[in-house]
């Protein structure tokens, strides 16, 4: 049994959003000392040739990146590079400081090994965050800024906190993912209407002067003639990737005591359908595609490579599984591709479209 198998059943005990606060704190602390980051990359990180990539003009020592929303103020970016993540997303990050909605709004489901979030976009705001990026600077891993609007915004008052947020992250970012897919924020306009994303990728194309990759994420609810119009949206302003998934509304698989808590669902429910929507945006564009969603183990982060994805991100499978997660997905990923005759990630991509 790992150290976190047994320390997981007190976390567990707490609330989830007290749990995931104390976890990062730990983290921080833990990146605040030399002789700690040493000892945590000597037990965690994994790294293997064959898992090299680069994609959006980014180099990737590793395929398996910390999804948004885990350390969505950018505060332990360095300790998750020290765990093995080849690449992380910050946010989402809002251009003001916003609360989200009232506790608790964040649920774990051990019985479906999910979760339920309601979190809605709480951030601390563009300032705060860029500010600590530009005072202990970024790891030397690929970082994404998720950039998000204000819950009180409209439509308009939206393209705006997007370019905003793009703007005050133009030096630290690598590269952006805009988020208009999210559940858990009010709706009071179709967030992807192709009106509305023509207007939000025009801003932002002119705003982009220092010309970072933007990718944009799409929930897996979408049926594939929605995906179709949206990649050709996409492929139009020459956005350079794709984020598939966010969460899910659907909570009819879920059996656990949580399972009527409304918000959007994350974890193993998600990965089917995750992958699903990997593999219709791989038969519709030859643009990169981040896959997302219930990638807890090597075999489902090869499932979504497979599927069409360059590369995977995890949030829920991290909360379950612990700090090792990355090395034993990295690890049990040079294995499948050995076993199946790749001599490299790249050849995996696409397998199973073929």
């Amino acid at each position: 049994m790992t150290l976190y198998e047994s320390a997981r059943p007190l976390l567990f005990a707490l609330p989830a959003e007290t749990a995931h606060n104390l976890g990062k704190r730990a983290m921080a602390s833990a990146q605040s000392s030399g002789t700690l980051r040493r000892a945590i990359r000597y037990n965690y990180r994994y790294r293997h040739p064959m898992l090299e990539i680069e994609r959006f003009g980014l180099p990737f020592e590793s395929p398996v990146g910390v999804a948004a929303g885990f350390d969505k103020n950018g505060e332990v970016m360095h300790c998750l590079s020290d765990l093995g993540f080849g690449f992380a997303e910050v946010g989402t990050v809002t251009p003001y400081p916003q609360p989200g909605n009232e506790r608790p709004r964040l649920f774990r489901l051990p019985d479906d090994e999910a979760m339920i979030n309601r979190l809605a976009f709480n951030s601390q705001g563009a300032d705060r965050v860029a500010n600590r990026l530009e005072t202990h600077g970024t790891p030397q891993v690929p970082v994404a800024v998720n950039i998000g609007k204000m819950n009180s915004s409209d439509e308009h008052e939206a393209i705006e906190d997007y370019r905003r947020v793009l703007d005050r992250f133009s030096e630290q970012a690598d590269y952006f993912v805009l988020n208009v897919s999210c559940p858990n924020t009010p709706e009071d306009y179709d967030e992807q209407s192709p009106d509305h994303l023509r207007e939000v990728f025009s801003t932002l194309e002119d705003e982009n002067e220092n010309d970072k990759p933007l990718l944009v994420k799409v929930g897996p609810d979408s049926t594939r003639d929605s995906l179709a119009d949206l990649v050709e949206i996409v492929e139009e302003f020459a956005i350079d990737g794709i984020v598939a998934t966010n969460t899910t509304t659907d909570h009819d698989e879920l059996t656990d005591t949580h399972r009527n808590e409304w918000g959007g669902v994350s974890g193993e429910p998600l990965e089917s359908a995750a992958t699903e929507t990997v593999a219709t945006l791989a038969e519709l564009t030859e643009l990169p595609i981040v896959g997302v969603g219930g990638v807890d183990d090597a075999e489902g982060a090869y499932r979504k490579i497979r599927a069409g994805a360059s590369l995977v991100q995890v949030y829920t499978g991290f909360v379950y599984r612990g700090p090792s997660l990355a090395r034993e997905i990295n690890r049990g990923l040079v294995e499948l591709l050995r076993r199946d005759g790749f001599d490299s990630l790249e050849e995996a991509i696409g397998a199973d479209l073929e």
